[in-house]
């Protein structure tokens, strides 16, 4: 049986905390799902999703049932939970300060954020796509970590894979939106060879907010999704394939 082989970030190597960047290597799915699909809203069989979640929480090290996925709207929502939930939340980030809970979010283009304060035994996992990213989840991720204890100053953040700058045409009226927001976001913005088009930078405006917001260390993993079809699940290239459906990666961290 394969096994997933998640990416990991150096600034999480502590004891005590595990952690994972799951690709889609390692699972049990199969067609435009193949291996590691962990999207319960994809159209993907159920068992083979439950499956490949299991294996993620083997390899964190916590019960299948400990491993919390919200249910993502694109909000700057953050909650913190203390126990599993039957139903899920629909919010874009979870924060625990719970020993044996595990907290995932799942994208495909989309970022996906890990948050630990190994101090104060206290970590967050965010989903931030454009929308969550501009609204807030950041800092509503930190603002509800700080309510369990944590320092922002000694809150470490890693960034995972999504879609990089190379991959991400967006057309007028979406730069609109976000130098309306703050004229220095036009620096995340290279002109297109389509006029009238844009190359927005995900990752970079994130790592912005997150400078902004006074965290102490962070580490990009710097993978663009759209531009690796064997390890990545893509959202926008599997539109441009025009694909039936796609699968979903996990990112989650864990207290054990």
């Amino acid at each position: 049986m394969s096994a997933p082989a998640p990416l990991t970030a150096s600034l999480f190597d502590e004891a005590g905390l595990t952690h994972g960047f799951f690709t889609r290597e390692g699972g049990v799915s199969t067609g435009v799902y193949a291996s590691l699909n962990g999207g319960v809203g994809s159209s993907d069989d159920a068992a083979s999703v439950a499956e490949n979640r299991r294996r993620m929480a083997l390899h964190l090290q916590i019960d299948a049932q400990n491993l919390l996925v919200p249910y993502q709207i694109h909000s700057p929502d953050a909650l913190a939970v203390r126990q599993a939930f039957a139903e899920r939340p629909r919010c874009d980030a979870l924060v625990t300060a719970t020993p044996g809970l595990g907290l995932g979010v799942t994208g495909a283009d989309c970022g996906m954020i890990l948050f630990a304060d190994v101090e104060a035994r206290v970590i967050g996992a965010a989903h931030a796509g454009w929308k969550g990213a501009l609204t807030g989840v950041i800092e509503a991720t930190l603002a509800a970590m700080e309510d369990l204890g944590a320092a922002r100053e000694t809150v470490r953040v890693a960034l995972g894979p999504m879609i990089g700058p190379e991959s991400y045409e967006v057309g007028p009226e979406f730069f609109a939106r976000f130098v309306e927001a703050a004229d220095d976001h036009e620096a995340f913005f290279a002109v297109s060879e389509h006029v009238g088009h844009y190359m927005f930078d995900l990752p970079g405006f994130i790592g912005m907010r997150l400078q902004r917001a006074g965290i102490g260390a962070i580490e990009n993993l710097a993978f663009d999704t759209y531009a690796d079809p064997a390890r990545f699940y893509s959202y926008r290239r599997s539109v441009h394939k025009n694909e039936p459906d796609y699968g979903r990666q996990v990112a989650a961290i864990a207290l054990v």
